[in-house]
């Protein structure tokens, strides 16, 4: 009886402690915040498994918070930021720069706290960041001295992040021609693809030397492209403003090396090299031409990798060397300082308890092997870790592309990153995919890029008067811009219009625009230093 008794009165103490154990392992688990924290995806067809797995958790788990993520999807996110701003029934947090622009946040900085004094005593790995590459304090400086928002720098990029031209080499075998090396050679080879059987089907009239659709920053896009052998490179779809050869910012549409590329477009126009559907038709038109069954229609195109333009016509294309342009320079596009380096990757809005907790979670995303993982997947799923201390971006097992892969299973363009040079060289892509195929490219016109050439102009900050005159003076500007480059390409007569062209345009203000641009450009400069 006496052994019953005592083992009951062990047993009812184990329960007990077992009782108190658990409730303090669930009053623990009720003491680790919970951050709400918004983000937009662009597609609905990407999984979003992969916030709650992987590195994403791992991360959260250290650190010792909760995220309960608020998905949107880009095409419905416009209407819903509008109505989450104007409510003010905010997340604790806004992740990726594609959630909040610019103007988003100058209008509503009292949502959003000042990061300023919080960074240094959370962040030790951003402050490391930071004082390796000063572009990222610079770029994450407001006008005002503070930082309201984290940047990033995305990693594994080629020097030449942007799109480049490709040339179809099938039409220069057919037709028994070189590869160009200058302008001159460039305009000839386009003229005889348009006007010469170089697909060899038989007819010489059903070939295209280069093609494009319409739009309001089809200009822009020409800038970035076609136009390139004439140093007309701008690092923005939206503004047209680049550095020229002295590294001041200009409009470029204003400069004379632009008026004599139109020159040049027009000389193409009129002889046959450029789709007459040019400026009239949709971007689903000109991308079938390019991905035309049996093989492209198209002699030269422009993107990312052949593939991502011409889809399975893309083996027809090899990558054009930068051509000697009119002055003998070889003019490419550099823009990594604008579309690999970016703010507002991490908004913490006035709601949000304890957001040194959440900044100590987001300077992890600062670290080299965390950036790998954000941007490819999780390891060993998506990256192995090989004993060598060496890394392997994976293929896809589904027959994906390593691009669509990559979106699917990390936060990819999005959300603070930073990888050291030095980890950079640990990690090895595959051959034939996106990344890898650029990366490779890269040694063909990376050489071209220089301190005081082909780089373009960065992400800028401006202030809330300033990116409201922008709207107000650019938007009839642009319009005019786009309206005489498509007359004078299909007319010609720019050398007759040009004064009274640059006249109008200063009657509409681009001289205060372009002033407001420099002030900006001057803001980052000193921040760098």
């Amino acid at each position: 009886m006496r052994k019953r008794k005592a083992w009951s009165i062990l047993l009812s103490g184990s329960m007990v402690l077992g009782t108190l154990a658990g409730t303090t392992m669930t009053a623990a688990a009720e003491e680790k915040p919970t951050y709400k924290i918004a983000t937009v995806r662009w597609t609905d067809t990407w999984p979003t498994d992969y916030l709650y797995e992987g590195i994403m958790q791992q991360i959260a788990d250290k650190v010792g918070i909760n995220i309960e993520w608020q998905v949107y999807y880009n095409a419905d996110w416009t209407e819903q930021k509008s109505l989450l701003l104007a409510s003010g029934d905010l997340p604790d947090a806004f992740f990726g720069s594609i959630c909040l622009n610019a103007t988003d946040v100058s209008q509503n900085k009292a949502y959003f706290l000042d990061l300023t004094d919080l960074i240094e005593p959370n962040m030790p790995n951003l402050m490391a960041a930071m004082e390796t590459a000063p572009e990222l304090r610079a770029i994450a400086t407001d006008r005002d001295g503070r930082i309201y928002s984290l940047p990033k720098k995305l990693p594994l990029r080629p020097q030449l992040c942007g799109n480049c031209l490709y040339i179809n080499q099938t039409w220069l075998d057919n037709l028994g021609l070189e590869m160009p090396k200058t302008l001159d050679e460039l305009t000839e080879v386009l003229k005889k693809f348009a006007t010469e059987d170089a697909d060899g089907d038989g007819d010489a009239t059903n070939e295209i030397g280069y093609t494009n659709s319409a739009g309001q920053t089809l200009l822009s896009g020409d800038l970035r492209n076609i136009l390139f052998p004439f140093g007309t490179m701008v690092s923005r779809a939206d503004n047209y403003m680049g550095l020229n050869g002295e590294g001041t910012p200009v409009f470029m549409p204003m400069e004379e090396n632009y008026r004599d590329a139109v020159v040049w477009m027009h000389d193409l126009y009129e002889s046959g090299v450029l789709d007459p559907e040019y400026f009239t038709q949709e971007s689903s038109m000109a991308t079938a031409k390019r991905q035309a069954e049996g093989g492209s229609q198209v002699g030269m195109i422009t993107g990312w990798t052949a593939d991502a333009e011409a889809g399975l016509n893309g083996s027809q294309f090899t990558p054009l060397e930068s051509v000697e342009g009119p002055d003998g320079n070889h003019y490419v596009e550099n823009a990594s300082n604008f579309l690999d380096i970016s703010d507002r990757e991490l908004l913490i809005t006035t709601k949000c308890e304890n957001p040194e907790k959440l900044l100590q979670w987001a300077d992890e995303f600062y670290t080299d092997i965390v950036s790998l993982q954000t941007f490819y997947g999780s390891i060993p799923d998506q990256v192995s870790e090989n004993e060598d201390g060496t890394y392997d971006v994976l293929v896809p097992e589904d027959g994906s592309s390593l691009d669509t892969s990559a979106w699917s299973h990390s936060m990819r363009d999005f959300g603070p990153k930073y990888m050291t040079d030095a980890f950079a060289e640990k990690v090895t892509l595959p051959a034939d995919q996106g990344d890898g195929i650029k990366l490779a490219e890269d040694a063909i016109n990376g050489k071209y890029v220089t301190e005081d050439k082909n780089v373009g102009l960065p992400m800028l900050q401006y202030t809330e008067e300033e990116l409201s005159r922008i709207n107000q003076i650019g938007t009839d500007i642009y319009k005019y811009c786009e309206a005489n480059y498509a007359h004078w390409v299909v007319d010609g007569g720019v050398e007759d219009e040009w004064d009274g062209y640059i006249e109008q345009l200063k009657q509409m203000g681009v001289e205060e625009l372009v002033s407001i641009h420099q002030g900006a450009y001057d803001a980052y400069v000193a921040n760098m230093e």
